[in-house]
């Protein structure tokens, strides 16, 4: 049995975080993926990065509430010189007019839904994963190899990061993913979330949740094994059998 662990360190820094978590078992392969609805999630990224706009009431990224909650939580534990949210970095191509591609149908799925809703959403393969994730402040030097980066990039003491027994799986909260528990194109497990700092955007958070889960079910032929919001009151969930 898997699980997903928030430790008290997280909670100490962001008491009032929320973290949806979609678990789904069964995915389709890439290569199986109907043309009719890998075409269907495209169109949903295509439509996602229209949709970014309204979130967008500022030239300057950074001025954008979407983004000045998370520019906020970053200053809250220590980061590499230059990490930004993932949301952010999604929001910052649309702003410059360089709307976010296609990569692999579940991909585009996660990315349409952080477009739509200015929420991070990420998505890791469990069947890569050793142990528990659990998401904390680090003492540093845990294994980390960034996706497309051909050198290791350990931790730093004082970083929030999400964790197995083998070492860092995405650095600085949800700016990098690693290599080794990326989704790929043969995943069939995925541990997707969402993530929000707002408590006044509980109600979007809902709404991701619902929509990545339907994508997955409707286009990638996937069961959902878990679906929960993660708070403080309610800080872990089973995520493998």
């Amino acid at each position: 049995m898997k699980r997903f662990v928030t430790e008290d360190s997280f909670w100490e820094l962001f008491p009032e975080a929320q973290i949806g978590i979609v678990v789904v078992h069964g995915m389709m392969p890439t290569s199986e993926v109907p043309e009719e609805d890998a075409k269907a999630i495209r169109r949903y990224l295509t439509e996602a990065n229209a949709a970014a706009d309204q979130h967008l009431t500022s030239n300057v990224i950074s001025e954008n509430q979407v983004v000045k909650v998370w520019r906020e939580a970053y200053q809250q534990f220590k980061t590499k010189k230059g990490a930004r949210s993932s949301v952010e970095n999604l929001l910052k191509r649309v702003l410059k007019g360089n709307p976010v591609g296609s990569i692999t149908p579940s991909v585009d799925a996660y990315n349409g839904v952080s477009l739509k809703y200015a929420l991070p959403v990420g998505g890791e393969d469990i069947d890569a994963m050793e142990g528990d994730i659990r998401l904390r402040i680090t003492e540093g030097g845990d294994a980390f190899r960034a996706l497309g980066d051909e050198e290791d990039a350990p931790t730093l003491e004082g970083e929030l990061c999400y964790m197995d027994d083998a070492g860092a799986i995405c650095r600085c909260w949800n700016w990098r993913d690693g290599q080794r528990t990326a989704l790929t194109d043969d995943s069939k497990k995925a541990f997707l979330i969402i993530e929000s700092v707002d408590p006044a955007r509980a109600d979007d958070l809902q709404a991701a949740l619902d929509a990545l889960a339907d994508l997955m079910t409707q286009h990638l032929g996937a069961r959902i094994f878990a679906k929960e919001i993660i708070t403080k009151d309610n800080p872990t969930m089973v995520i493998d059998e």
